[in-house]
């Protein structure tokens, strides 16, 4: 079983300088102490440890920071960007604690208002009917579920998104490639670096309001979006030779997250 699941994981991880302009260098040396290395305890008791966050990762729109909030949204929402690929807790006295997201089509494909309605540390996944049906040699194996853990693609902890009393298979939740924050992928909802969604999960009770942008109020908070070279979200106002750094040469391609 344990083949299936390597490989599944590997499925899983399937985007004009002139020469007068400055070169920018990643502005990260060091991993700021809430991204190194932990050991948390697993679905079963059992210790699962999670990597440190590789500095090639983090730049200044993937990396956790409190920043002005100008959004309409109350303390204690959590609003998701999925075209901005960012994620606010809105706090009082007009801050907000920022996140940097990574968001796949079931990520952009709804947007509202919904409640966080259910929390799970290493979560279980089960593929969806549909992806058993069109690839049983790869999902027909897990169609039963995959066990939480290290390699399963929602990370370390999820917060289950409904509307009405009703699922609505939206999920923030962690991830098992972390070079995918920031940037869009082929599937999924919204991930977060394991340490960030663990910091969101603890910050968050059921019952917290969500609230998902449409692209016009993506625009109207956080201006025109473009992607880079690199495949991050960034503002369409910043060149690209300012574009975040590249992710360290001989790292996975983007995980393809799922619902879970």
């Amino acid at each position: 079983m344990r083949i299936i699941y390597v490989a599944l994981a590997a499925v899983l991880g399937l985007a004009a300088c002139g020469p007068s302009q400055p070169v920018v260098t990643a502005p990260q040396k060091f991993v700021p102490s809430y991204y190194e290395a932990r050991v948390d305890s697993g679905p079963n008791g059992e210790p699962i440890d999670i990597a440190a966050v590789k500095t090639a990762y983090l730049n200044e729109r993937t990396m956790r920071t409190t920043v002005p909030y100008n959004g309409p949204e109350s303390a204690g929402t959590i609003v998701v960007d999925p075209f901005a690929r960012l994620l606010y807790y809105v706090q009082a006295g007009g801050m907000a604690e920022r996140y940097g997201v990574a968001v796949g089509k079931a990520g952009q494909n709804f947007s509202g208002n919904g409640t966080i309605a259910r929390k799970a540390e290493w979560p279980s996944w089960t593929p969806t009917a549909n992806m058993v049906a069109t690839q049983p040699e790869l999902y027909g194996p897990l169609k039963g579920g995959m066990a939480g853990g290290p390699e399963n693609p929602l990370g370390s902890r999820a917060l289950y998104l409904y509307q009405g009393g009703r699922d609505t298979y939206y999920r923030i939740h962690g991830t098992v490639d972390p070079s995918s924050i920031g940037k869009a992928t082929s599937a999924g909802c919204i991930r977060m670096f394991n340490q960030d969604i663990m910091d969101l999960f603890n910050r968050v009770p059921n019952g917290t309001p969500v609230h998902v942008r449409t692209r016009a109020e993506s625009v109207q908070y956080e201006g025109r979006v473009i992607e880079s070279p690199e495949g991050y979200a960034i503002p369409a106002s910043q060149t690209m030779d300012a574009a975040m750094p590249t992710a360290a040469p001989g790292v996975s391609p983007v995980e393809s997250a799922v619902r879970g």
